[in-house]
This record gives structure tokens, sequence and C-alpha cells, in this order.
């Protein structure tokens, strides 16, 4: 089995990789083998146009069995909590758009710009229905920027746009994207480091979210057939 990791940052991932150092089998530059399973690590860096890029160029050379998007984020809502780490099992683009003089915000679905169930949208979102084995994590919605959100009234603004999403990625509707797109079976995995609130870092717990990532990613392994 062949399995793609890739994290924005290499900091994310670190304990992982890591690990696979003592427990496997480097044979190149990222790949690491053990028996019959692989794991490829590909660090993007950050935001969407990095991810979809390198992750596309990923998937012209290489058939993967299952693709993991790793990384950390902010939760909306109080029930996924900081150090939480949740399976995101729909995405969205939540900058896509225009901003109205009112301050209000619309997509390019509103602005019939694109199809709302354009392949490989469905009622503008990005939905994982290929990944079922995983149900040790809790699900969530997830949102996608390229500018986090850290002004009260900015976060209304998106909150009231979109209600049901959870969590705020950089990331990740660009891995749904690309997955879908190339129908690559795919796991997006966030831990939360911080609530989406007035920017407050000093509320923030990046080591907390980043240790529970990695245990996380070594169970996914586990699950697989390695450590």
């Amino acid at each position: 089995m062949k399995i793609l990791i890739i994290a924005a940052t290499p900091f994310e991932i670190a304990p992982f990789v890591e690990k696979l150092e003592t427990g496997f089998v480097k044979s190149g530059t990222n790949l690491y083998t053990r028996g019959e399973l692989s794991v490829l690590i590909c660090v993007t860096g950050v935001g969407l146009t990095a991810t979809v890029f390198r992750l596309s160029k990923m998937l012209q050379h290489n058939r993967f069995d299952l693709v993991v998007n790793a990384g950390i984020a902010g939760s909306f809502v109080p029930d996924i909590k900081i150090g939480e780490v949740v399976h995101v099992v729909s995405d969205r683009f939540g900058d896509l758009g225009i901003e109205e003089k009112d301050g209000s915000f619309q997509d390019v679905f509103d602005l019939n710009l694109t199809a709302p169930d354009e392949l490989p949208f469905e009622k503008g979102i990005l939905k994982n229905k290929t990944i079922e084995s995983f149900e040790f994590l809790k699900p969530a919605k997830g949102l996608t920027v390229n500018k986090v959100h850290g002004n009260g009234d900015s976060i209304n603004t998106i909150r009231k746009k979109y209600p049901a999403v959870e969590v705020e990625t950089l990331e990740s509707a660009g891995v749904f994207y690309v997955c879908l797109m190339e129908n690559v079976n795919f796991l997006a995995i966030r831990s939360i480091s911080n609530f989406v609130e007035p920017r407050n870092k000093e509320a923030w717990n990046i080591p907390l979210a980043i240790a529970n990532l990695n245990q996380v990613l070594f169970e996914i392994i586990a699950l697989i057939g390695g450590f």
C-alpha cells in the first residue's frame, strides 16, 4: 500500500517523521517503507496555491492508495475543543468571491460564476465520501481561507454566510478539489490549535495540537499495517 502524507509545514508532522525514521526503512529523500507499506512525505508550503500545485505534481507521477492531509486548524464551535483532532468530511472555499459595500460576502456560486453542482462540488460543497474506516475521529465541516479570521466583525460575517462550518483551514479544500478531480482516496485531518475568535495567540495551544495530530497519524498508519 502506498500512502502520501502531505502537510503545509515540516513542524506540523515532525514527530511522525521522526518515528518513521526509526520504524521504517528510508529508501529515498522522503520515502519510508516497511514490508508492503510505503509512506511518502510531502511538505507543500502554506496555503491553497502551494498545496494544489505540489499535490497535483505528485499525482502526475505517482499513484497512491491514500492521500492524508494533516495539519492544525481553528475551531468555530465550542464542542470542537483545542487539542481535538477531527476528520474534515466536507469543505468549501471561504473567500472565493466578492465583498459587497455593506461588508457582506458573495461566493462564486451566488454570482453564478460556477454552478453549485459542477464537478467536484455538491451544492457548492466538496465532500469526502470515500473514507469510512477512520470512525475513531470526530467528523467536521471545514472552511478553507486565504486569510485566517481574527476580527470579530469578519468572523460574524463568515459565520452568518456559512453557519454549518466548524473548522477553519488554509489548505484542505485544495486537497479535496484535487483528489476528487483525480479520483484518489484521501483523508483530511486537523488538530485544533485555537478557536476562531478575535485574535488572541495567548489562548492558542500549538504544541498540544501538534502532539495530538501526530498521535492520530501513528494510529492511522497502525490501522493500515505499520508501526
